[in-house]
């Protein structure tokens, strides 16, 4: 089911680089986003029914701006009751739950279990394959769409822009090699930097407690960032260092 379209007026913006900053801290949002500095408004394309309160926060942590509702049009609801927020964060990460857990169910078929349980390291190697491999997909789908969301946090991406084009090819690298078991140390430890890295920029993010879209899944899907990207990208480098220590068999 698809959400409705909410326009609203902004006051404080003076140039394209504020109407750059409202789009972005909006698109987490609706479909899509369109500002415009004369008039100064913006109309969310598809938006969920997010409270007025929480739109008006994202924008005036981008900066110096006040949302109002557009004379005459509905103003979007206010604060959800808690169990519509539960059933809002479940709509909202659905995709990405369902991803992550079709991966990890299937990482069981090259996984072997005997009578001492199952090969846990064997798991996460199936699983880290997959999950490289999915993931980097989606990227390649829109691969310059992706450099651009990734390019909004990224501490390297932000810097140099190319690395955004680059990133999805490590993503591939990583699952083919896990996928084949080609140098299993040298791959975890690579895995280990990368997502490491790749943690502090949404740390950042987050303190900062910027409203911005999760580049994770590419475009394909417009997640928030949110501690669920840090869980992601900590849970990859965590499992990567169990199988750096753990004893081969």
């Amino acid at each position: 089911m698809t959400g409705m379209d909410q326009t609203f007026q902004i006051k404080g913006m003076h140039c394209g680089a504020c109407v750059s900053k409202i789009t972005n801290a909006l698109q987490p949002f609706a479909g899509g986003v369109s500002v415009t500095l004369n008039p100064p408004r913006v109309t969310l394309t598809d938006a969920s029914t997010t409270n007025l309160a929480t739109l008006r926060s994202a924008v005036a942590k981008a900066g110096p701006y006040t949302l109002s509702p557009e004379p005459g049009a509905a103003a979007p609801a206010q604060e959800p009751t808690s169990t519509d927020g539960a059933t809002s964060w479940l709509a909202t990460y659905r995709p990405l739950l369902l991803i992550v857990g079709y991966i990890a169910i299937a990482s069981f078929a090259g996984t072997t279990a005997s009578a001492n349980g199952i090969d846990w390291r064997q798991w996460m190697m199936n699983f880290m394959a997959g999950f490289f491999l999915v993931f980097s997909a989606f990227k390649f789908l829109d691969l310059r769409g992706f450099a651009d969301a990734y390019a909004g946090y990224d501490l390297l991406a932000k810097r140099w822009h190319a690395y955004g084009y680059v990133y999805p090819f490590l993503e591939l690298a990583l699952g083919l090699a896990y996928l084949f078991r080609v140098a299993p140390d040298t791959t975890n430890v690579a895995t280990l930097l990368l997502m490491g890295f790749s943690s502090l920029g949404v740390i950042a993010a987050l303190a900062n407690e910027r409203r911005i879209v999760c580049a994770c899944l590419g475009t394909v899907f417009k997640l928030p960032m949110s501690t669920v990207t840090l869980v992601e990208d900590l849970g990859m480098a965590i499992m990567a260092a169990a199988m750096l220590l753990a004893p081969h068999a």
